[in-house]
């Protein structure tokens, strides 16, 4: 099927699947968990031919790592589908109504976007994630995913469309776009497409925005914060900072750029040090840093890097303003976390970092949908425009009013004969 044909299918089931009911749509995400489960080992043959392309290439070990797709990982999804199917549907949820007058009714309801368009790179979990959340939520998806995944990538797409239209979803309402040349024309396709949400590196997501009318959701980087400040406890400190860089290193929530406060670099430094060497980590530092640990040169580069990989930048600053003024230069808006025991300093950071997501005393890698409860996400998004953070169910839906009259015209309230009451009932 071309692109084109495929986008028009979309279309056609995105306005079924939105009047589908909640029984439904969970009654297909169990067939899909069900499905992935009996086909464990189809799926990991196909994401060893992955893995043993990405190898032979020469592709970076942080990068396999994110591609594998093994037995927990399935069992990762599935939880995430699981938690999606005991989520209440929000799919035509009043959030608003209002009297305008007698017998004049208008009411604000949730309803799917339509059609998602989503290109990612590297992550076949994503496109589980992010199909099982579009089903739920009402909406239909195009998915276009890297090629290093591409054998993987097929056989969960299979999958997924043929357990859920077996139990009752409208054929087309899922469709995967596998070669470079489908990236241009989904950016193109914006009579078809209300939606692009791309995944995938700094260059590759300003492509996509540069290149497309249709509304761009997502983030560019990853470049997280922790500020140690002068009232943390170390211990805390230390495994903070070491959970954060070092439980999964590939994603966009690791932590990047390190802030220590100088009333406490002394003592912190050096016990930090000694915990990141035993996890591999190469530590970057600015002049401070270097006077009292062992460790490379810091530039001007490395705050603006979004590694994805075993290194560490780390600066001392001489206190929380510094510290807020780095975060909101160099950071990219995704998650900043501050590690105190001051409830003023705390404050004052949770207000002023401008970050989708703000901690304090927790790990930056917190920042997920399904860590959060919202069953899985699409994606995260450092926009202030619609939906912001990790993307679960409610990032997926607009609105739309609903206006019930009884024959009223507006000449009778533009001739002052009538007038509105605007009583809020919801």
């Amino acid at each position: 099927m071309s692109i084109v044909n495929a986008a028009k299918k979309a279309r056609e089931a995105s306005i079924k699947l939105a009047a589908m009911d909640t029984v439904s749509k969970n009654k297909a995400l169990e067939a899909i968990m069900k499905a992935l489960e009996l086909n464990t080992d189809k799926i990991k043959a196909a994401n060893a031919i992955d893995i043993e392309n990405s190898e032979k290439e020469k592709v970076a070990e942080p990068l396999i790592k994110r591609l594998r797709f093994d037995e927990t990982k399935i069992q990762d999804v599935n939880a995430g589908i699981k938690s999606l199917v005991h989520l209440e549907d929000p799919v035509g949820k009043i959030q608003l109504q209002t009297e305008l007058d007698d017998d004049l009714v208008l009411t604000r309801i949730a309803c799917p976007i339509g059609v998602i368009g989503v290109i990612f790179e590297s992550r076949p979990d994503a496109l589980v994630q992010i199909s099982t959340l579009c089903l739920k939520s009402g909406n239909a998806v195009l998915l276009k995913g890297g090629s290093e995944a591409k054998e993987t990538n097929r056989i969960l797409f299979e999958i997924i469309e043929k357990a859920s239209t077996e139990a009752g979803m409208p054929e087309g309402w899922i469709a995967l776009m596998e070669s470079r040349e489908d990236v241009n024309s989904i950016l193109a396709m914006d009579h078809y497409i209300d939606l692009l949400i791309p995944r995938g590196s700094n260059s590759f997501v300003q492509y996509i925005m540069k290149n497309t009318n249709i509304p761009v959701m997502g983030h560019a980087d990853g470049i997280c914060h922790t500020f140690v400040d002068e009232f943390a406890k170390i211990d805390m400190a230390v495994d903070l900072v070491v959970d954060s860089k070092t439980q999964y290193v590939v994603v966009c929530n690791a932590l990047e750029t390190l802030l220590v406060h100088e009333k406490i670099a002394d003592r912190f430094l050096p016990i930090l040090k000694e915990a990141l060497e035993q996890k591999n980590v190469q530590i970057r530092g600015c002049e401070r840093t270097r006077s009292i640990i062992s460790c490379e040169v810091a530039t001007d580069e490395d705050w603006q890097t979004e590694y994805l990989d075993y290194i560490l930048s780390i600066k001392i600053v001489s206190g929380l303003e510094e510290a807020i003024a780095h975060i909101n230069t160099y950071g990219s808006g995704h998650t900043d976390t501050i590690i105190t025991e001051n409830t003023v300093n705390t404050k004052i950071f949770m207000t002023l970092v401008d970050s989708a997501n703000v901690f304090h005393n927790a790990s930056t890698r917190f920042s997920d949908g399904f860590k959060y409860g919202f069953g899985a996400e699409v994606g995260i998004s450092t926009s202030k425009i619609h939906a912001r953070g990790p993307v679960g169910l409610e990032g997926l839906l607009i609105y739309k009013y609903q206006l019930e009259g009884n024959g009223q015209i507006v000449a009778d309230y533009a001739s002052k004969k009538k007038s509105f009451k605007h009583k809020q009932l919801v």
